[in-house]
């Protein structure tokens, strides 16, 4: 039997991680497969580790205190299972992810074809089909297509690492506290010299936020915008986007959007 280790981290959206869970055990047993699940609490106060404790009892649930965020929160995770078994697999979730039939059982199935090589799921939005999270190829987000395509990174929704890739690359980088851990990864695997393909059909589904973030929006208060945009959930912290553009993309990327990003949080107006 190869061993599976499922990752997730919440925060605070009950409904949706009860619902996520539900659409992921409806796929078990899986032949051949033992799935374990690690999910990090990161101080939930409305009651999710109570619940998925009482409804999901295998769960293996870690503790925190609402200070890691997702990369860090899946971080903790996979630190957890690392340490409890040496797993065949791992694979990232995300809460507000909803798998389709069959999902785990594909993702395997690739993951045997593509020996050693990432899997990422293709998620699309469930009100049109458009891809909403997936592989990236030259910056671009891969629609599926009926074959395995190529990838240089990716989006962390629904994604199947090997446990060679692990063993060889390691955890999360934990500089990062909420976005572009994923994205990071994927580029660091690609330079340990591993494949990443895209799955075959979608996935599952998951909506993306329409919205610019806070700091981008000029009818926000500049102190606001600041704050924002210093915070995990702005989505490009400029300390950790600085050390994730130099890392992967080059000093004068990184210093050109360093500027960027602060010269629009003082004038959002002149972007469209």
């Amino acid at each position: 039997m190869s061993l599976v280790a499922v990752l997730l981290t919440v925060f605070n959206r009950k409904a949706k991680t009860l619902q996520c869970l539900q659409n992921l055990y409806a796929q078990f047993p899986i032949e051949g497969y033992t799935v374990d699940v690690y999910l990090t609490d990161d101080g939930c106060t409305d009651g999710t580790p109570e619940t998925v404790k009482e409804q999901f009892p295998d769960v293996n649930i870690i503790h925190a205190d609402g200070n890691l965020f997702w990369n860090r929160g899946m971080y903790r995770a996979w630190s957890k299972a690392a340490e409890t078994k040496d797993y065949d697999f791992y694979m990232w979730l995300n809460d507000d992810t909803f798998l389709l039939p069959d999902a785990i059982s594909s993702l395997l199935s690739s993951a045997v074809n593509k020996k050693d090589s990432i899997i990422v799921a293709g998620i699309r939005s469930q009100k049109a089909e458009i891809v909403t999270y997936s592989g990236y190829y030259q910056g671009k987000l891969l629609v599926p297509n009926g074959n395995l395509q190529e990838c240089d990174t990716f989006n962390g929704n629904c994604v199947l690492i090997p446990g060679i890739v692990y063993q060889t690359v390691g955890n999360l980088d934990w500089h990062f506290r909420h976005a572009i851990g994923d994205i990071d990864y994927g580029y660091r695997v690609r330079k340990a010299g591993f494949k990443i393909y895209c799955s075959q059909t979608y996935l599952g589904y998951c909506e993306k936020n329409p919205q610019l973030p806070v700091w981008c929006r000029p009818e926000v208060p500049f102190i606001k915008r600041i704050k924002n945009l210093y915070s995990p959930l702005g989505y490009a912290e400029p300390i950790p986007f600085f050390r994730f553009e130099l890392r992967n993309l080059g000093i004068l990327t990184a210093l050109k959007h360093f500027v960027s990003i602060h010269v629009r949080v003082c004038f959002p107006k002149l972007w469209k």
